[in-house]
């Protein structure tokens, strides 16, 4: 079976980017999860009902891809592991997901609002458009079956009255793209008090856009300015 990472450096790198989450109030008490995928066919998830910031490495499950425990001491996988699974069995390019609410992203998704106009070049090449899902009762199977149709089109999604969900090819990447939705959404709301935003306009994405292919990044979606 092929290793895509070493299993002990990843725990650890699960840790740190859960710290991270904290310290930036990307989530608060038990809020989040982080996944990642370690070989064909087995991923780490953070465990429930425990904080993300000063985590544990001996907290973190091991289970394989249809959802069955295969390490895992005294505690449980996330309550939100079957929506982790389903991006990871719909699109095996991806080998890490992070979930967390981010508060302006989460604004966001409470209000319905995709991010999709084009005003910051560095979304457009690495993040993309961001749509919202339907909405889904959290820890139920409606919610695999809410992210199903963007997980591989696009490089992140809004849950709808939930939080955030960005996947990638690696736990760097993937914290990254989380990272650069709430940059994304805090600009959105600063212009609100400063004035409408000066678009991209067709010309200038379709470079982006070449740019992010060159990058090997094929997916994401198309912004469109609303002027063309």
């Amino acid at each position: 079976m092929k290793q895509y990472f070493n299993e002990e450096k990843i725990k650890k790198d699960i840790c740190n980017i859960g710290q991270k989450l904290y310290d930036k109030e990307f989530v608060a008490a038990n809020d989040g999860n982080i996944s990642v995928k370690i070989n064909e066919n087995q991923i780490i998830v953070t465990p429930t009902g425990v904080s993300k910031g000063g985590m544990a490495i001996e907290s973190l499950v091991k289970m394989d891809l249809d959802g069955n425990i295969l390490s895992c001491g005294t505690w449980r996988p996330s309550s939100e592991v079957k929506m982790h699974l389903q991006v990871y069995n719909l699109n095996p390019d991806v080998k890490a997901v992070v979930h967390a609410h981010p508060p302006l992203a989460t604004a966001f998704a409470v209000a319905r609002i995709p991010l999709d106009r084009p005003i910051l070049a560095e979304s457009i090449v690495n993040l993309g458009i961001v749509p919202v899902s339907e909405y889904a009762l959290t820890g139920s199977e409606e919610v695999p079956e809410a992210v199903s149709p963007f997980v591989n089109d696009y490089n992140a999604v809004l849950l709808a009255n939930h939080g955030l969900l960005t996947w990638g090819q690696d736990l760097t990447q993937t914290f990254f793209r989380m990272e650069t939705v709430e940059h994304y959404c805090k600009i959105i709301y600063y212009l609100k008090e400063i004035g409408a935003p000066v678009e991209l306009n067709s010309a200038q994405i379709k470079e982006l856009i070449s740019l992010r292919e060159k990058m090997g990044i094929q997916s994401g979606g198309i912004p469109f300015p609303e002027s063309k």
